[in-house]
Parts: structure tokens; C-alpha cells; sequence
């Protein structure tokens, strides 16, 4: 008796955790039931104790068998859950691309948002290009400024419009290489036209040389057009350079008369000392006649006639010069 007692309860534990898990996924189950779209219980359950939302992956299944996707499994769904990968963008990036014709699979759309790229905004994009403005306003620079070969300055609006290319979007690089890269051809071109009349006349030739370039190369898009939205003229670059540098040369110039100005003076200064010295030497010797004018007194070398005779001629001969001084400045006077 108490072992049937005992199995009647533990048959009772049994049938209420039945109930309560059909209760619980009852919704769901009939929901994917309907759709066309079965999914066992044990499934659902399995979910639950992988922490997995059921509804989650149930509702994406549905999406994709009423879409015709029948290459998708519950499991690969559960598995992209589970690698921390959004799901419904996967699915709804797969049913877009399966109704505009393009090739992706599940696996590669799974790639796509595991690399951390909105894989259904990817897919929009192929079906509907983008635009792009280069360059980008938003980084506050409203043109591409380049200088002719004429000096003058050219400043360019373009507007890209790319497609993705699913084929590149892992690995490929983004809308900011192609704006660097357009914005680099822009200045290459208008810096090898000859004249900014030639940049004014034809803008079509930016675009043309630009788009040859194969500027989409390595990236997570494909250049459909590169089109000029504006072309203005900005400053005359040459000339001013050609004045900058003009000021700078006569900048240089001054510094180097300043430098022989500076030498200049210093040698004047230096002669100036050298005559001084001169005249010291003069005066020193000078000094030392009466000296030796004494000694040969003194010596018997020159009796005092001699020396009588010496100062009479001394004194004729500044006399003499006084007498021409006196007439040489009565000269110029009257020249004057």
C-alpha cells in the first residue's frame, strides 16, 4: 500500500510538471504549429535550460519558413544566440536579400553580425544605394580645398554614392576610407590641372579621374558614381606665398646688411684703437728726445751751438707752418 502511494504521488509530481511545461510552451508551440513552422517540446525545453529565449528563436523560424528560407534551422539560430549575434537582424537581413535576389546565406549573414557590422542595414544598402557627402559635414569641414598649378585656390563638394559588397563587408574598410580616399583624388586632380579656369569649365574631369582610380579597392563598398556637387573659388595661394616669401627674403637681406653694418663698425672701432696706439707711440717717442738731446750734452756727443742750432731751426720751421696754415685757410675761405 505505501509503495502505491508512493508512486501515485511521484505520478502526480510527473503529470504536474507535464502540465506545467505544456502550459508554459503551449503558446509558442501552437503558434509555430500553425505557421508551419513545428518545433517539439523537448526543443522548446531545451531552450529554456540553455538560457535561451524560446519566443525569440521561434518567432525568427517562423519569420524565415513564411519567407521560403527552408536552409535555417532552429539550432543554427540558437547557435548565433548563443555566440552573442542579434538574430532577428540576421533573419530579417536573410528574407531581404532572398526577396531583392541576392546571394547570402546563413552563415555568412551570421559572419557579417558577429563582425560586429549591421548586416541588415548592409543588405538595404545593396538594394538601395547610399550617399555619401564628402566632405563629411558632420567632422566640420564643408569643402575639399586644393590649389591649381596657377596658384589659385579650388574648393570641391562631392557626393559618392556606394553599394556594399557583401562578398568584402568582413574585413573591408568603411565609409571613412572612402571619403578619404575620394577627398585625396579630388585634391590630386585640381592640383595637376594647369589652370583653376580648367577645374571651373569642366568639373565632370574630378569625377571621371577620380572614379579611374578604383577608390573602392579594399573596402566594404562598391562606387557606383562620384559626382561634384559645388565648385568654388577660394584664395589666390600663389600670390600670397609669393609675398610671404618675398617679406621673408628682405627679412634676410636686413639681417645680413645688419650683420655687415655690425662688422663695419666693430673694424672702425678696431682702427680707431690702432691710432690711438700709433699715437701713443708717436708721443712715448716723442718723450725720449729731450732724454737723449740730454745725454749727448752730456756726453760731449753735441756741443751747445748745436743745440742752439737745432732749436732755431725748430722754431723756423713752425713758423713756416703757421705761415702756411694761415694762408691755406685764407685760400679755401675765399674758394668758399
Amino acid at each position: 500500500m505505501p509503495i502505491l502511494l508512493i508512486l501515485g504521488i511521484v505520478a502526480i509530481i510527473a503529470l504536474l510538471v507535464i502540465a506545467s511545461i505544456v502550459f508554459h510552451f503551449f503558446g509558442i508551440w501552437i503558434q509555430a504549429w500553425a505557421s508551419g513552422a513545428a518545433v517539439s517540446f523537448v526543443t522548446l525545453v531545451g531552450m529554456s535550460l540553455r538560457k535561451i529565449p524560446p519566443a525569440l528563436i521561434v518567432r525568427a523560424y517562423i519569420q524565415l519558413r513564411k519567407a521560403g528560407i527552408m536552409h535555417v534551422s532552429c539550432n543554427d539560430l540558437e547557435c548565433h544566440y548563443m555566440a552573442g549575434g542579434d538574430v532577428l537582424k540576421v533573419v530579417n537581413a536573410l528574407i531581404a536579400a532572398d526577396k531583392a535576389g541576392i546571394n547570402l546565406d546563413f552563415m555568412r549573414a551570421a559572419a557579417i553580425d558577429l563582425a560586429g557590422r549591421n548586416v541588415f542595414d548592409a543588405v538595404c544598402t545593396s538594394v538601395n544605394p547610399r550617399v555619401i557627402d564628402c566632405p563629411d559635414p558632420t567632422k566640420g569641414r564643408v569643402s575639399i580645398d586644393a590649389v591649381a598649378k596657377d596658384g589659385i585656390q579650388v574648393k570641391a563638394k562631392a557626393r559618392v554614392t556606394v553599394r556594399t559588397n557583401l562578398d568584402r563587408l568582413v574585413g573591408g574598410a568603411t565609409e571613412e576610407t572612402i571619403i578619404a580616399r575620394v577627398g585625396e583624388g579630388i585634391v590630386s586632380t585640381i592640383g595637376s590641372s594647369e589652370s583653376y579656369t580648367a577645374v571651373l569649365e569642366n568639373p565632370d574631369l574630378i569625377s571621371k579621374r577620380v572614379q579611374e582610380k578604383g577608390l573602392d579597392s579594399g573596402t566594404a563598398f562598391e562606387i557606383l558614381s562620384i559626382d561634384i556637387a559645388d565648385v568654388d573659388i577660394g584664395d589666390n595661394v600663389g600670390a600670397r606665398l609669393q609675398a610671404e616669401q618675398a617679406e621673408a627674403d628682405t627679412r634676410v637681406a636686413q639681417a645680413k646688411a645688419e650683420v655687415r653694418r655690425a662688422a663695419a663698425v666693430a673694424l672702425e672701432q678696431e682702427m680707431l684703437a690702432k691710432v690711438q696706439e700709433m699715437q701713443a707711440n708717436v708721443t712715448a717717442a716723442q718723450a725720449e728726445v729731450p732724454l737723449a738731446l740730454a745725454a749727448a750734452l752730456r756726453e760731449g756727443k753735441m756741443g751747445v751751438l748745436d743745440y742752439y742750432r737745432l732749436e732755431n731751426i725748430k722754431a723756423d720751421t713752425e713758423m713756416r707752418k703757421s705761415i702756411g696754415g694761415d694762408s691755406l685757410d685764407k685760400v679755401q675761405k675765399s674758394e668758399g
